[in-house]
């Protein structure tokens, strides 16, 4: 934002306050972007005046400003947020624009006789320049430090502005993606595929110019997400992510690294997956449950979980964590759990000393509640010596077909350390009081 330098009573700032919450009329001005004149919003306060340029303050930020011959004319202004930085400066220009057509191919020349690359490519902004400049690093590797330069027009000013750091790269550079989800969401790029064409080549072109890849590197960024859509699909992943993207100095696009997940439901289809499996990168355990027809995946805290279906699984995690335990593991034993099949998941539950409680939690449909109490008598015989105690407290709460026959046999057992709970919530409470007293 731009205008006359406002009279101050000292010329040093001495504290930056906040950018106050934007109004309904200011977010609605803000939508567009900027900078702005003077007057388009209220700069009362949240901004520091530098003059010509008002900017809003942002905590933590550093101000760092070039100043003119005469000592008090500020040419310059640079911000530095992390380890980006946004540097600025502003001057005079004819009502009739143009100022940046002429100034671009003059930037543009003079950062290529420095040896940079340098793509001209339009954005939101306007077009704005990319700046890939080739660094000697002090142990003499070679590397590239990348530059936006934005150039904007307004009301007899000019405005340029160079971003540098991470921030030239990625907007969000360094901010998890949870927390961009939630706090800024217009900033994750979205394409809604027809799963009859596919990803189309103008959304993958679409997609190459939203996350600022060079222009001469385009049409291959656009070749490389419709391959990754034609492997997700072919492969039946239920995942695809490349991270980090990479342009080279020849403009060559390359997955430095990618993960993939596969539906085990589909790899029937897909013996070439089948055959890259390396069982060394696995949990024991995790094979150990598969093996038994098992969902076992280790969470890695100390209260260990017994459901059928997954849905109740998450639910069961969940409020684990609401009263303060950290569950040992998700453990969905399906919908034929024969008293077996239960004693084998607590044997896997238990194994290494890792579970210091178990909270099981079934709500019986096509499974039995009379066949998952006798499955705890079962574990408790294979378990322990004497056949009538198991080494952890274990909470069960048994809903649905033959509740009643489960909870009679669980309440006639010899075995120690087995509590019955009326309700789930009760259940993980119990089980969260019991850990802890037995960690104490």
């Amino acid at each position: 934002m731009f205008g006359r330098k406002k009279k101050t009573v000292e010329d040093e700032i001495e504290e930056v306050e906040v950018l106050p919450r934007l109004s309904d009329e200011d977010a609605e001005i803000w939508s567009e972007p900027g900078p702005r004149n003077y007057g388009e919003v209220d700069a009362s306060e949240g901004y520091v005046d530098m003059g010509s340029i008002l900017f809003p303050a942002v905590q933590g930020m550093q101000l760092r400003t070039q100043v003119a011959d005469d000592g008090t004319t500020v040419l310059q202004i640079l911000v530095v947020l992390g380890n980006s930085g946004i540097q600025m400066s502003v001057a005079a220009a004819p009502r009739s624009g143009g100022v940046w057509d002429e100034l671009r191919e003059e930037i543009r020349k003079g950062f290529e006789e420095q040896g940079a690359k340098v793509a001209d490519y339009p954005t939101r902004y306007g077009n704005e320049l990319l700046v890939d400049m080739p660094m000697q690093m002090p142990d003499g590797r070679t590397a590239t430090s990348r530059m936006r330069i934005i150039g904007r027009e307004g009301d007899r000013w000019f405005a340029r502005i160079d971003i540098l750091g991470p921030a030239a790269a990625n907007e969000e550079a360094g901010v998890e993606i949870e927390k961009v989800a939630a706090e800024t969401p217009e900033k994750i790029i979205k394409e809604y595929i027809d799963p009859v064409i596919g990803l189309a080549p103008f959304q993958a072109t679409r997609m190459a110019y939203a996350i600022n890849i060079p222009g001469p590197a385009v049409r291959k960024a656009a070749a490389l997400m419709q391959g990754l859509y034609d492997a997700f699909i072919g492969k039946d992943c239920s995942q695809v992510e490349i991270n980090p993207l990479v342009v080279t100095e020849d403009d060559d696009v390359i997955a430095l690294d990618a993960k993939l997940n596969f539906d085990d439901s589909a790899l029937f289809r897909h013996p070439d997956i089948v055959e890259l499996r390396d069982e060394t990168e696995e949990d024991p355990k995790e094979r150990e449950a598969a093996a038994a027809g098992l969902n076992y995946v280790n969470l890695g805290g100390d209260v260990a979980c017994m459901v059928n279906g997954a849905g109740l699984a998450m639910a069961t995690v969940d409020i684990i964590k609401h009263y303060g335990g950290e569950p040992a593991n998700f453990l969905d034993v399906g919908g034929d759990s024969e008293p077996e099949k239960i004693a084998k998941a607590f044997s896997i539950m238990l194994e290494g000393g890792q579970a210091k409680g178990i909270f099981v939690n079934i709500f019986g449909g096509i499974n039995r509640c009379d066949n998952i109490a006798n499955g705890i008598i079962e574990a408790a015989k294979i378990i322990s010596k004497d056949g009538k105690s198991l080494p952890v407290p274990v909470v069960v709460r048994l809903e649905g077909t033959k509740v009643e026959e489960g909870r009679e046999i669980l309440k006639n057992t010899p075995i120690g350390n087995v509590f019955p709970a009326a309700t789930m919530e009760g259940g993980a409470e119990q089980i969260v009081k019991l850990v802890a007293q037995a960690k104490a």
